[in-house]
């Protein structure tokens, strides 16, 4: 007997649009039966509610499927989203924003991550993987998992970013012995 449990996550595709010919039927037949596929602002994106063993072995088997497809997808990145907002961070820990501000301030606790992008603006972003350290360090959550399940969706995002820079340096590099 297995012991699958059920993963949801996102994947966000690359390479293909919502004009794309065959794209649904393409996904399905490559594995991907168990997500919901949506359009949104251009973006192709996969919703998942994956059978395995663990987290991580659902979104790695998620991401060979839709990169075996007939289709010319590839996966951006996977969501939930490592760059969060202050009310992002109430809402995945299911507390008030008020608590959240106060950790920020450090009027609750001291070392709160400092935000990572829009440090000018009302609404700074900060990492989720290092949120969940802090909270985990505090002993604000206990669940190791959760600390876990960020560290894989930070390291699996980076791991694609860094693919795609890397597939972008090849094209400039093949565009440039061409030129010459």
């Amino acid at each position: 007997m297995t012991n699958h449990k059920s993963y949801q996550f996102t994947l966000v595709l690359k390479n293909v649009s919502e004009k794309t010919v065959d794209l649904e039927d393409s996904l399905y037949e490559a594995g991907c039966d168990d997500a919901l596929i949506n359009y949104r602002n251009g973006a192709v994106y996969l919703e998942f509610d994956r059978e395995a063993n663990s987290l991580e072995d659902a979104v790695i088997s998620a991401i060979k499927d839709v990169r075996s497809a007939a289709v010319d997808a590839d996966v951006a990145s996977i969501a939930p989203e490592n760059l969060v907002t202050e009310s992002e961070i109430a809402k995945r820990l299911n507390v008030n924003r008020q608590t959240v501000s106060l950790w920020i301030k450090g009027e609750r606790r001291e070392g709160f991550p400092p935000p990572v992008m829009r440090l000018s603006e009302k609404s700074p972003l900060w990492q989720w993987n290092d949120v969940v350290i802090w909270l985990f360090e505090n002993k604000i959550i206990n669940d190791r998992k959760i600390l876990d399940n960020a560290l894989f969706f930070a390291n699996i995002n980076a791991a694609l970013g860094e693919l795609d820079k890397k597939a972008r340096d090849m094209r400039h590099h093949l565009v440039a012995r061409i030129a010459y």
